[in-house]
């Protein structure tokens, strides 16, 4: 069995939210329409069952971090992609030569208060997070470390 890693994955709350993730059937979700090659890497090759993710609103006032989730499905095709009426299709992308892949995530808990980017980064202990370091992917790798801070951060009252 691998060590268990983390995540940090980025969504627009008016696309959908940690509310929209918490309101789903067993408050699980497919993680689709990615569409950043070294984000669909991760994505197909390094996320594993059990690994925890920290759900990130993006495009927000404030953007911040605000729960936590877990990968419940390893990486497979993103059937988005073939169907001409998703909001994120690439005709490029076939049943038989999948382009883009996708994981299944369930919410696991809504911090106490969001954790926005300004503490994040003037957070010691977390300069080195993509997400400081401006990195515009939207599914980044989270030492263990920074799991820990931003976790103590959500949980404060």
């Amino acid at each position: 069995m691998s060590e268990k890693r983390y995540w940090l994955m980025k969504s627009e709350p008016n696309a959908y939210s940690f509310s929209d993730l918490m309101n789903e059937e067993g408050s699980t979700a497919e993680w689709d329409g990615v569409r950043n090659y070294q984000a669909r890497n991760t994505m197909r090759d390094d996320m594993k069952t059990g690994d925890g993710v920290i759900f990130y609103h993006s495009n927000a006032k404030p953007p911040g971090a605000v729960g936590t989730a877990e990968i419940v499905r390893e990486g497979y095709p993103d059937f988005t992609a073939w169907d001409p009426d998703s909001e994120h299709p690439d005709p490029k992308s076939t049943p038989d030569n999948p382009i883009w892949y996708m994981v299944d995530i369930k919410a696991v808990d809504e911090f106490k208060r969001l954790v926005p980017l300004r503490e994040i980064k003037a957070t010691p202990g977390l300069e080195e997070m993509p997400l400081v370091k401006n990195s515009r992917l939207s599914v980044q790798p989270v030492t263990k470390p920074e799991w820990d801070i931003i976790l103590a951060l959500g949980d404060q009252d």
